[in-house]
């Protein structure tokens, strides 16, 4: 066999490789869905100096919103990581419920309308 056949070959296999590889490293790991314990976990990370008094999972387990005195904490998930918000508790609390899901205005950069399906959500009951 010719060498440059040899090196085409090689360089060939290197090439899949390095494809296989990255097509690997792009697969999204598995996000366990939300329970009490580990919204206020990772609630508190980002909020340490919060004093969480009630939380609200969502009923696929992708969101969570908490009340901490004046303020709502909303953790939902975005690809494989969670993300945290926080807006005033009246605005949580006023927001409008449509099929079953909270409608919640999100401010930042890219405003965002968040719509989780929480279950036994009810701002009167904190």
């Amino acid at each position: 066999m010719p060498p440059f056949l040899t090196q085409l070959a090689v360089s060939g296999a290197a090439v899949l490789v390095i494809v296989a590889l990255a097509a690997v490293a792009r697969l999204a790991r598995a996000t366990p869905p939300l329970d009490e314990t580990s919204a206020r976990t990772l609630l508190s990370e980002d909020y340490p100096e919060a004093r969480i008094d009630r939380v609200w999972i969502a009923a696929d387990g992708a969101a969570a919103l908490a009340r901490a005195g004046d303020r709502a904490l909303y953790l939902f998930r975005l690809g494989d990581a969670w993300v945290a918000r926080d807006l005033p508790w009246a605005e949580a609390a006023a927001a409008p419920v449509r099929d079953g899901r909270l409608h919640l205005r999100l401010g930042g950069v890219s405003p965002r309308l968040a719509r989780p399906a929480l279950s036994g959500w009810s701002p009167e009951t904190v």
